[in-house]
């Protein structure tokens, strides 16, 4: 074989790799905020999570990994939508963001 025979076959293997490493991150954080959902009783919405960004960190033993951050969607009426969001780095879920509620408080009529 021919160095670009060679070439190309070894960069076809590493994006395989990265495709399967990230579907299976990516499973975990959907299972992640799955189950933050339930635990809060809230609905998780689409049954999916979304890819926000991917981007290089360390772990805490120094070695270098992919963070990656999906975004969900959830509801705690059953009529509206909010954004969470989970974090991964490799396949180990780092932690779950579920915003908290925006409450408005009226002002009060000064008179």
């Amino acid at each position: 074989m021919e160095f670009i025979e060679v070439t190309i076959i070894v960069a076809l293997a590493a994006l395989i790799g990265f495709w399967l490493d990230t579907l299976k991150a990516r499973e975990a954080g959907s299972r992640a905020a799955r189950q933050a959902c339930a635990e809060e009783g809230l609905q998780f919405l689409d049954d999916s999570v979304v890819g926000q960004s991917l981007r290089p960190a360390r772990d805490s033993n120094g070695q270098l990994r992919l963070r990656r951050v999906y975004r969900f969607e959830y509801s705690d009426t059953g009529d509206n939508r909010r954004s969470g969001s989970v974090t991964l780095l490799g396949s180990e879920v780092e932690f779950v963001h579920i915003r908290p509620q925006l409450y408005v408080v009226p002002k009060s009529q000064e008179g």
